[in-house]
């Protein structure tokens, strides 16, 4: 397991490296202005219904179903099952394709009231570019389930870097277009193409490529749809609160959708590379062992998922709280993007750290239920996460601007979560032992420990090195990061050997 997420994980790494290379080059070209904001919703548009119709409920409903019928009825039975739900994915996409194009201000002016004139009609323009992309990665996403269905991750994990390469090389290319920001459109639907490609490549090489069939309502696709329906709603929670977010920054002060923005990207690294590497892992691990009648196996697997998703993931989670002006900083303040614009990025990031824990773990706990084929216990915990998120959105926006969206998000995350983890628990659908309680305070020890020393760190070095400029602040972060990371793991090791446990041990188990 650890190797399978340690694999997902490096190949996420390389997206996100390749993604930050994108964004520092999208800010220093277009800054926080009007630009930036009217592709930050061209861009989220198609993204927010592919992460609701794509990588989350997609992938929470198929990857069991087609598990079940490759175990049971064998390799042409989950072939012509895949080449039904192809099909039923094509005709859905293109219907829906073909109502944004036609409806395209409609959309536009749902997900960002406050844009006016100009920065309006070119999110307009942007975004009859960019949605095209949702049909491209809605099938890049099937095929990379189907793989991840037969325990083949690497395609899927590395594809990614395709759309930050394409949006790369059209950035360079920028002069070649009306605008920085249609560049940045035309390389997002690109990469589109290159990712489909390079999926049924990966596909067609392991075998597992299915034609598109005839659509029959058969059992294993009744069941599909009947699991898709709640696991849909269910994963509208995330992307039903980015949607609130874009829509209420558009109503704030100018600049606040592009910090929103920045801060999430940030926010996002620790969740693609380890939270749902790990949900990619565990959720075909649980559904196999359940298929077998393995319950203590596949909760057993669900602990050990869940505390190295913790390990891995703490780190992350000190450096946001302890030096988050510092991270926005270094990683972006050049070009048109400037100091103020970190700082107010900086704050949302703070904000977004405070849930950092509860969104990495979510991946894991949700497939308690949707290995059994449950998805409408998550559906409800995630509609009461989306109350209290989008309520508190309202009740802080005024006080904290945008550091107030990024917090409802993560409170909202906690409430999920702890929703997830007590139902699942009570139903015998998890079992949370002591051992692993204990593992968890060791790690929470060294969070906290790790926190403080980057912040004292930072507080004594960064003066220093304010003389050099931006260079001063990529360095001091440099040396921030290697502090925090000596302290952490000094101290995750000392306290697991104080509390009379091997570290190494629980790596393997």
């Amino acid at each position: 397991m650890l190797k399978n997420i340690l694999s997902i994980g490096a190949w996420t790494m390389v997206s996100r490296v390749t993604g930050f290379v994108r964004d520092a080059l999208m800010a220093a070209l277009m800054g926080s202005g009007p630009a930036a904001e009217a592709f930050i919703v061209a861009f989220r548009l198609p993204n927010n219904f592919r992460a609701i119709f794509g990588e989350g409920a997609f992938n929470a409903s198929f990857v069991p179903a087609y598990t079940r019928v490759h175990q049971q009825d064998g390799d042409d039975a989950a072939r012509l099952f895949q080449g039904r739900i192809v099909s039923i994915l094509l005709i859905s996409q293109v219907i829906l394709l073909g109502l944004v194009l036609i409806f395209t201000p409609q959309f536009v002016g749902l997900n960002a009231p406050g844009f006016e004139g100009e920065r309006f009609d070119l999110a307009v323009t942007l975004t009859r570019i960019t949605f095209p992309y949702l049909i491209l990665i809605t099938l890049a996403t099937l095929y990379g389930g189907v793989l991840n269905a037969v325990g083949r991750f690497t395609a899927a994990a590395a594809a990614p870097i395709l759309l930050n390469v394409a949006m790369i090389a059209t950035l360079l290319a920028h002069h070649w277009f009306p605008t920085t920001a249609h560049a940045a459109a035309w390389g997002l639907t690109i990469s589109g193409v290159l990712q489909l490609g390079f999926m049924l490549w990966a596909a067609r090489r392991a075998r597992v490529l299915a034609k598109p069939e005839p659509i029959k309502l058969d059992a294993p696709v009744k069941a599909f749809f009947k699991a898709l329906g709640p696991a849909t709603i269910g994963s509208m929670g995330t992307q039903i609160a980015i949607f609130a977010d874009t829509i209420i920054a558009s109503l704030l002060s100018a600049g606040a959708v592009a910090a929103l923005y920045y801060a999430d990207r940030i926010n996002q690294l620790p969740l693609g590379i380890i939270g749902i590497a790990a949900g990619t892992v565990i959720l075909p691990q649980m559904s196999r062992l359940l298929a077998a009648g393995q319950v203590d196996e596949a909760h057993a697997a669900q602990r050990r998922t869940i505390f190295l998703t913790w390990l891995l993931a703490a780190p992350f989670l000190a450096g946001f709280l302890a030096v988050p002006d510092l991270i926005m900083r270094a990683l972006f303040m050049r070009g048109a993007f400037t100091a103020g614009d970190a700082a107010a990025a900086s704050s949302a990031l703070l904000a977004y750290g405070a849930g950092l824990p509860a969104v990495v773990l979510i991946r894991s706990a949700v497939a308690s239920f949707y290995a059994r084929g449950d998805t409408a216990t998550p559906l409800w915990a995630s509609l009461t996460g989306i109350a209290v998120n989008i309520g508190l959105k309202v009740v802080l926006m005024g006080p904290l601007q945008q550091a107030g969206l990024a917090l409802a998000t993560s409170l909202g995350a906690w409430v999920n979560l702890g929703l997830l983890t007590v139902l699942a628990s009570r139903r015998g659908f998890m079992h949370l032992d002591r051992r692993l309680y204990a593992m968890l305070a060791c790690v929470a020890l060294a969070t906290v420990t790790a926190g403080l020393a980057m912040y004292a760190a930072a507080t004594a070095l960064v003066p220093l090195l304010a003389g050099l400029s931006h260079i001063g602040d990529i360095i001091g972060l440099a040396l921030v990061g290697i502090v925090g990371a000596a302290f952490y793991g000094a101290t995750v090791y000392c306290a697991f050997g104080t509390a009379g446990m091997d570290l190494k041990s629980a790596l393997r188990r």
